[in-house]
């Protein structure tokens, strides 16, 4: 079946992928489908923003220099940093490469994402994106109460 036609029903856990490196978009397949995630994979700037926009991906990944030559021209990355918080909020957003040093939270939040993970440690991706996952979650367990409380009490 055509990824173009992949179908997510209300079960799945959707991940959007955005590598220019092809082992590095493989390895991270891998380990999202391990953990039992759907993947979809965006092969161009414009395809992620369509992507992006159509799902509620619970991970995202951005390859560093996806589709640029350098971090400055990742098109994808800036639209992510300027994307009103609303709109992200419900993805964790990870930044994948070699200029990182892995869950460095300065760095993480200099890029305006949940986590960068070094491309050195691809051989722990899976650990790595369900560590990203679960601080996520934790972050943002709070707000998320506070915002079913608002809304069960809107509805009454």
């Amino acid at each position: 079946m055509s990824e173009e036609f992949d179908f997510l029903a209300a079960s799945d856990k959707p991940a959007l992928l955005a590598f220019s490196t092809p082992e590095w978009l493989e390895a991270a397949k891998t380990a999202l489908e391990e953990l039992g995630y759907k993947v979809h994979t965006a092969a161009t700037h414009g395809d992620f923003v369509v992507r992006f926009s159509q799902f509620r991906y619970q991970v995202v990944i951005v390859e560093e220099l996806f589709a640029a030559n350098t971090m400055e021209e990742n098109t994808t990355l800036q639209t992510l940093q300027n994307m009103p918080m609303s709109q992200r909020r419900h993805a964790t957003v990870i930044l994948f490469g070699p200029s990182f040093q892995t869950f460095t939270p300065m760095q993480a939040f200099q890029q305006s994402v949940n986590a960068v993970i070094s491309s050195s440690e691809l051989f722990l991706l899976p650990q790595l994106i369900e560590k990203a996952v679960a601080e996520k979650v934790a972050f943002y367990h709070n707000f998320y109460e506070a915002q079913a409380k608002v809304f069960s009490t809107a509805e009454h």
